[in-house]
């Protein structure tokens, strides 16, 4: 390809402007497409309108979302053989496939391995790079680019200005994609295969979340027609979560991703109760498993009488012994309850069959079927291996004493047992009052019975909080898939929280999984992520503290304050300042907090509220910050945060994850003392 004259930044306007008229033309090719003559039925006409609906909704063109943020310059043609002396391609990156009328490519898909050097080709390594273009865009406009000569030796290697402007750029809204930031060592993750499991420990602002949003849509690129069967799901903490991360993957061109918290996979009861920590901390034990199969497998009785099946004038007797072996069989090949269940009647035909052929009759499938019918059969079913229901083998583990004692004998103790049993019993299912660890055991008493749906892939993000029967419900949705796993030890602030990621991943089923651990820092600033990181002997010894590589120290400051005056002046302040604002505060401290905002005349929202530039501030309860993140954040008395937690280590990792939501800037404000392991080195 023949280098263009003239003002490259021109030349750049000109190409994008091209692009966007050729996605304008895909777009309408599309909606115009005539279905009518193509279709055999309606269920078939349904099923490709549908198609062609989410087709058109991810062709579109997001206004104020660059169409492409890079090139590539190969000094090769990719995969060709080259003739001495002849350029190679060059290919704009951006975040879906663009072609013209010709089907020729004006932007490749980033997730296309011709666009892999973009993210790993360096200085020391160029992949074939002769040069590597970023752009800067305001809004939807490009207004800069900047070059890096990957194979001109001459040229040192240097920080990319774009690139630190990006990642720094202030944000207003929800969570926005880092397609045109990743890094080489998150890119090694996002385009790991399909059947892997990957374990991300990422710290705050490492970008593990991001990592695993971006891996989902390099999967989907890469395995679409499978992914389109089997599913694929996100799972975050709880709903603020994930409306704060719903648009990016529709920013990336993917539509299809289900989105759900683990109390929504297990909502088979209405939670009305609570449990205290000590009772959530059983239930939550993987021994709450072995506790739930004895109790259902108690259900099965090994019979003693026999079985007569009476046709026409015929009887057949199906003795005790051999019902006995055919039960014990069952048993023996481990299956779930209801389909060992389903396969009993089924099983006794068969011997009934059998001795059928042996007096000289020619019995088909109908008649073994007919026989597994028969009401003596039913009966006997019934009184061998009778159905169950779920809820109600919970319900009775949980009211009856006498019960659970004797089918947690060994497994749990006596005061384990005392500390999971209700004061006061339920009468029914639907009159219980179902805590959040309840509805987790109904379940796995769920899945015990009857399979649960494989999906494809489950992305499990904020995973260090969840309790081993909570991993073993995610688990069930991905056996016969893949998983990436996100979290950080150290933001652990359940009084479950796990200890450490192998025994976490056995949970989950995934004992295999690769663990990754991102390190770099780009969204916190460096001041910022210091100081948090002075709990970090005292919350998770083991690991390893973030280094912010941000350019841009941030703004950080303590400061002591006499009262909630001078905490909404430091919101002023911040306010000041491009971007969002999170005042983040012991929940106890919150609505004091909301009055004060009030009285001043500072509109605020809630987490999961989408701030405009209008409402740049949001009040933020310290048991919900997790996972979001602010331009600015004003951290109001620190030592009330690890007061409000049950104990001071559950305490002080919730304060780390509220120190450690700022982008640009932190204010801590203080009347109390601060912890004593802040004032730590």
């Amino acid at each position: 390809m023949s280098t263009p004259v003239g003002d490259p930044l021109s030349r750049e306007r000109s190409h994008l402007a091209s692009s966007r008229s050729a996605l304008r033309a895909m777009r309408e090719d599309v909606e115009a497409l005539d279905i009518r003559d193509v279709t055999a039925n309606w269920v078939n006409a349904e099923v490709l309108a549908r198609q062609i609906e989410e087709r058109v909704k991810a062709l579109a063109d997001l206004s104020d979302t660059p169409l492409f943020f890079g090139r590539l310059d190969y000094l090769h043609t990719p995969g060709a053989e080259q003739a001495e002396g002849a350029d190679g391609e060059r290919f704009y990156i951006g975040r879906r496939h663009v072609h013209d009328a010709d089907g020729d490519p004006m932007v490749i898909d980033w997730r296309a391995p011709v666009s892999q050097p973009f993210y790993r080709a360096s200085k020391k390594d160029p992949l074939d790079i002769a040069l590597r273009r970023r752009f800067g865009y305001t809004g939807g406009d490009l207004t800069a680019y900047e070059d890096e000569h990957l194979s001109d030796p001459a040229e040192a290697a240097r920080t990319s200005t774009l690139l630190q402007q990006e990642i720094e750029r202030p944000r207003v809204g929800p969570m926005r994609d880092i397609v045109a930031t990743i890094q080489p060592e998150q890119d090694e993750i996002v385009r790991s295969g399909l059947s892997g499991t990957v374990c991300v420990q990422g710290g705050p602002g490492t970008g593990k979340t991001a990592v695993g949003l971006h891996r989902v849509a390099y999967l989907l690129y890469a395995h679409r027609e499978r992914l389109a069967r089997t599913g694929t799901l996100v799972i975050g903490p709880n709903r603020s979560f994930l409306h704060y991360i719903e648009q990016v993957l529709p920013a990336l061109g993917e539509l299809t991703v289900q989105q759900a918290t683990v109390e929504d996979l297990v909502a088979h009861v209405e939670i009305k109760g609570t449990d205290d920590a000590t009772a959530a901390v059983v239930k939550g034990d993987a021994r709450m498993a072995q506790v739930l199969r004895r109790a259902l497998y108690a259900h099965v009785t090994l019979p003693t009488e026999p079985v007569m099946v009476v046709r026409g004038s015929r009887r057949w007797r199906v003795a005790a012994y051999e019902l006995e072996d055919i039960v014990r069989q069952l048993l023996d090949r481990d299956i779930r309850y209801g389909a060992a269940r389903e396969a009993l009647p089924q099983r006794i035909a068969h011997a009934v069959l059998v001795q059928m052929e042996r007096s000289g009759e020619a019995p088909d499938d109908r008649v073994q079927d007919a026989v597994a019918r028969n009401s003596a059969v039913k009966a006997a079913v019934k009184a061998i291996w009778p159905a169950v229901d779920p809820a109600k083998l919970v319900l009775r583990l949980l009211s009856d004493a006498d019960f659970l004692a004797e089918h947690a004998e060994g497994i749990l103790d006596e005061d384990e047992q005392k500390a999971i049993l209700w004061a006061k019993p339920a009468r029914s299912v639907k009159s219980a009052k179902w805590a959040t660890a309840d509805a987790v055991l109904i379940d796995e008493a769920t899945d015990l019975i009857q399979r649960t749906h494989s999906l494809g892939h489950v992305v499990l993000d904020e995973a260090q909080d969840l309790s081993p029967m909570q991993y073993r419900a995610v688990g069930r949705r991905c056996t016969t898939g893949s998983a990436t796993v996100l979290g950080d030890l150290a933001q652990g602030t359940t009084p479950w929280a796990t200890r450490g990621w192998q025994e976490a991943l056995t949970h989950l089923g995934k004992q295999d999984a690769l663990v990754e651990e991102l390190t770099a820092g780009f969204r916190v600033p460096t001041d910022v992520i210091t100081y948090a990181s002075r709990l970090l002997p005292h919350i998770a010894p083991g690991l390893t503290p973030v280094v912010s590589i941000r350019e841009n120290p941030g703004h950080f400051e303590v400061r002591a304050v006499s009262g909630t005056a001078d905490v909404v002046g430091a919101c002023r302040e911040s306010l000041r300042h491009e971007g969002s604002t999170g005042l983040i505060a012991a929940d106890a401290r919150i609505p004091e907090l909301a009055r004060a905002l009030a009285d001043a005349g500072i509109p605020y929202l809630g987490p999961g509220e989408e701030t405009t530039q209008e409402t740049r501030l949001t009040l933020v309860p310290a048991s919900l910050a997790k996972g979001l993140e602010y331009d600015y954040v004003v951290l109001d008395e620190p030592r009330a945060v690890v007061d409000g937690e049950p104990d001071e280590r559950t305490g002080l990792r919730r304060l780390y994850v509220a120190l450690t939501r700022a982008v640009s800037g932190l204010t801590v404000t203080h009347a109390a003392g601060l912890p004593p392991q802040l004032a730590s080195f």
